[in-house]
């Protein structure tokens, strides 16, 4: 019966009405899944007529929500910034009006790397950004934002909602009061922009280099200074040259910043982040506060905005990478020997920092149990070049 109604609540005014007529001809019954109309038409028309001052979405004890997000990112940006935007025109069509976003530019209600403690501590409603930003919260977060020479999003995708991943990430965040939600994601990124060519490993010693999560330890394993700066600031420090390197995004977010401006060497592949998760977290208080309903819209649209997140970051790249190739920019793809070098690297992290934080040990031994099990599949799903 609820099945039924969650179809009927989902219809539109033309539909409705025939629904409605259909349940009141002959013999007054219309099965579907074997219910009878009647029935599931009364459950419909009471909660559709008793929300309909919400715009008919709405269930009848559902009260307004009227949440303010903080943004890591500006909401122009091409899909780092705009998913947030889209998620709220989702869950405010979705529900009737009922559910409302107001959507806050990086700084405007509070800097965003206090997210993690304002929304935990409810001066915040809520936050759109990336887990692997509260590293120095809690470690293991960053196994669910984006793992070096991890998978892409198929795998990635299996692990957070199969494979465990789901379940702890959302316990880390609920002992600090905390509704975690993966709410979107990119897709492979660039290894970064370089204002100098890189032709060997000693090449990056004493760069000075943008890089989040994990990856920016890898690098420092190499002796590269590594630095988390801002979207905004990324490129007055290109072009002032008070770092040497930045990696930010894909091809399409990153032309729209300009980079290619002020570096001509962009390297691939995104060794540190070949698939990233984004995350609306919400204070547990305002989320416990929701309705079942409220609480599966909210939901549904962030799963919803995953699959268009992928979709369109994978679609819009090649066009955006030959735009900046026309623009002088060298696409540049690591040798064999600097990816190794990367990856011995970040085989070091994951001991030293299995050894430093339990949790992350558990986390990301979990994830690479999944790994190993999936790798079979992997391997036999995959054509393989000749």
């Amino acid at each position: 019966m609820v099945f039924i109604g969650n179809i009927c609540c989902s219809l539109g005014n033309y539909e409705l009405s025939w629904l409605r007529g259909r349940c009141k001809t002959k013999r007054n019954r219309f099965t579907i899944e074997e219910v009878y109309c009647e029935k599931a038409c009364k459950l419909v028309f009471e909660n559709r007529d008793a929300g309909r001052h919400n715009g008919g979405a709405a269930m009848a004890d559902d009260k307004p929500v009227r949440w303010k997000v903080q943004s890591w990112f500006p909401t122009k940006l091409p899909h780092v910034g705009t998913q947030i935007t889209d998620i709220s025109k989702k869950v405010k069509a979705v529900s009737g009006n009922n559910i409302q976003f107001q959507v806050f530019e990086p700084g405007a209600l509070i800097p965003p790397a206090e997210c993690f403690d304002a929304v935990s501590n409810g001066a915040v409603n809520a936050c759109w950004g990336i887990s692997g930003y509260y590293y120095g919260k809690h470690p293991a977060l960053a196994i669910y934002s984006a793992v070096p020479f991890g998978p892409q999003w198929p795998e990635m995708l299996a692990f957070f909602y199969y494979g465990g991943g789901k379940e702890q990430y959302e316990e880390i965040y609920a002992k600090n009061n905390i509704k975690g939600i993966m709410c979107g994601g990119t897709v492979s990124e660039a290894s970064g922009w370089f204002r100098e060519e890189i032709t060997s490993v000693d090449d990056l010693a004493g760069l000075k280099m943008r890089i989040f999560g994990l990856g920016a330890k890898v690098v420092e394993k190499l002796g590269v200074s590594a630095q988390l700066i801002p979207a905004g600031d990324i490129y007055p420090a290109l072009e002032l040259g008070t770092i040497d390197a930045a990696e930010f995004a894909m091809p399409a977010v990153d032309l729209q910043l300009g980079f290619h401006q002020v570096a001509k060497h962009y390297y691939f592949p995104g060794w540190h982040q070949p698939a990233t998760l984004y995350e609306l977290i919400i204070n547990m208080d305002k989320w416990k506060e929701l309705s079942k309903t409220q609480q599966a819209q909210i939901e549904m649209m962030c799963g919803d905005n995953v699959r268009q997140a992928i979709a369109e970051g994978e679609a819009k790249q090649a066009a955006a990478l030959k735009s900046i190739e026309e623009k002088g920019v060298t696409a540049h793809e690591w040798p064999p020997e600097i990816i190794q070098a990367f990856r011995d690297a970040w085989e070091e992290v994951v001991v030293e920092e299995s050894a430093n934080y339990p949790e992350f040990k558990q986390a990301y031994e979990q994830y690479a149990k999944f790994r190993e099990e999936y790798k079979p599949w992997r391997e036999l799903s995959t054509v393989k070049d000749q």
